[in-house]
């Protein structure tokens, strides 16, 4: 069993590697493995270019953040690249110049970076999101403002 799981995901990461991932889903020929693209962006949803990533040892980290229905974040800023995917529930997003970001469940965020920013959750169900952040072991990921 162990084996075949590995095997799958090696052709898995193959395929999303190796296919160059156009507008649809990609399969792996007889596997049954479906690969689809949720975000691939040189910017952030802000429009800014993100930023080279910093020299040092790399770090990734990956959370499962769940805000409770009607809860504002306190305002804050990453100073390293991050991407999520809300897995359920609504999130808007603001930055202190005024732009907005609505989040429905299933879509992907390639978040602001060293941008002040805070969100919130929105309806009746609590926002589910899975943030993958990549920075070096030196740097926070979160940054909150006085």
């Amino acid at each position: 069993m162990r084996r075949r799981l590995t095997s799958l995901l090696a052709i898995g990461w193959f395929v999303f590697l190796g296919s160059g991932l156009g507008p649809g889903p990609v399969a792996a020929k007889g596997t049954g493995v479906l690969v689809r693209e949720l975000a691939r962006a040189e910017t952030s949803w802000d429009g800014a270019l993100l930023p080279s990533y910093p020299e040092g040892q790399p770090e990734v980290r990956i959370l499962s953040i769940t805000i409770p229905p009607g809860t504002k974040l306190p305002v804050h800023q990453h100073p390293v690249i991050n991407a999520g995917i809300l897995l359920s529930g609504r999130l808007r997003v603001h930055t202190l110049d005024g732009q907005v970001l609505d989040l429905q469940a299933g879509e992907a965020i390639v978040e602001v970076v060293g941008t002040w920013h805070w969100g919130e959750s929105l309806g009746d169900e609590p926002a589910h999101i899975v943030v993958f952040y990549a920075g070096t072991a030196d740097l926070p990921i979160t940054q909150t403002r006085e």
